[in-house]
């Protein structure tokens, strides 16, 4: 199973957990022209056998528009990597989906690891063994007394991005989750929405990571977001308790919510995406028995416009894709 569909420790408020390493190769310039990208990919396939993971080299001009944005949609790539190099670029991706590697954006290399909830460790873990092997191989461009060249000051000395992406549902509507983010950017922490820094805060998601990669290590990047997300989880579940109080009322909306995914004849990604975060809350209060975890990651995946569309394997109009959305929520609901 993807990961994306799996559930892990305190997945009922940290959806994943993302490992990303910057890195530069050697004797490469660190945005490429078209030729140096060329002859870049040309060296990493033929290091592909050696860096292992069962990593295949995919080139997203060979892709259809709708698998590109799939990959967006599920955070594999970036929508900024998608739009300026969405002809010329490629990555290095497995069968689970946990790792993909941005070939060509605004560094050599975007090495990603993936897993469900709360995974800093162990992410951490696999991601400096991908890294290291790539390195061993190819040789990365670094300085001993700044660490890894990137091309911008935000991503010098680890190149460390460590990334988690919550839900706070609860904390919105109790009206404390303003509060709790301003606390969050007091600790250097950067806030994004589910796509990144363009992206929209819609169904409560959240993306928070460290702003800092230099003159700190690896462990205590990790750390600081660690202690960060455990106490923003605190807060979720207690907000959570408190619209437990107002029993009537929150169960009106849940039942509101799943009665117009089970009957409706159309619907919008966005009134979807609304409704499913509804859905979730009740599912983790225990207030709906109906669903199951996967069944709930599934909604959320496969409601989304390129996925819908990878799940049908057709093409549809944005009227079509509505009809259908509907006619795919309840055919998962129903599933046994």
């Amino acid at each position: 199973m993807n990961w994306y569909l799996e559930n892990r420790e305190d997945s009922d408020v940290v959806k994943s957990t993302r490992i990303r390493f910057v890195r530069n190769i050697n004797n490469f310039n660190f945005k490429l022209k078209e030729s140096e990208l060329e002859e870049l990919e040309e060296k990493i396939e033929e290091n592909l056998y050696g860096i292992g993971y069962g990593l295949k080299f995919l080139k997203l001009k060979d892709m259809d528009n709708i698998t590109k944005t799939s990959l967006v949609e599920k955070n594999l790539i970036s929508p900024t990597f998608l739009a300026k190099r969405g002809q010329t670029g490629s990555i290095l991706i497995n069968d689970e989906e946990n790792i993909c590697i941005m070939i060509g954006g605004e560094n050599n290399l975007s090495i990603q690891v993936f897993s469900p909830g709360l995974e800093l460790e162990n992410t951490l873990n696999l991601a400096i063994e991908v890294e290291e092997k790539i390195g061993n191989l190819l040789g990365y461009s670094v300085n001993k007394k700044y660490g890894y060249l990137t091309s911008s000051l935000n991503d010098l000395g680890t190149g460390l991005k460590a990334s988690v992406m919550v839900a706070l549902p609860a904390l919105s509507k109790t009206g404390n989750l303003g509060k709790m983010l301003d606390t969050i950017r007091n600790f250097n922490l950067e806030i994004a929405g589910e796509y990144g820094k363009t992206s929209k805060n819609k169904g409560y998601i959240y993306q928070i990571s460290n702003k800092q990669t230099l003159g700190i290590t690896e462990k205590e990047i990790i750390e600081n977001i660690k202690v960060i997300t455990k106490k923003l989880i605190e807060q979720e579940r207690l907000a959570r308790k408190m619209l437990t109080k107002e029993e009537i009322e929150l169960e009106d909306i849940i039942g509101r919510s799943y009665g117009i995914l089970m009957h409706c004849r159309k619907i919008s990604y966005d009134e979807a995406k609304e409704l499913l975060t509804n859905i979730k809350l009740g599912t983790d209060l225990g207030l709906l028995d109906d669903l199951t975890d996967l069944k709930v990651q599934k909604l959320y995946l496969y409601t989304k416009p390129a996925n819908l569309q990878k799940y049908l394997g057709e093409k549809c109009s944005k009227v079509e894709q509505d009809i259908k959305r509907a006619e795919i929520i309840k055919q998962i609901i129903k599933e046994k």
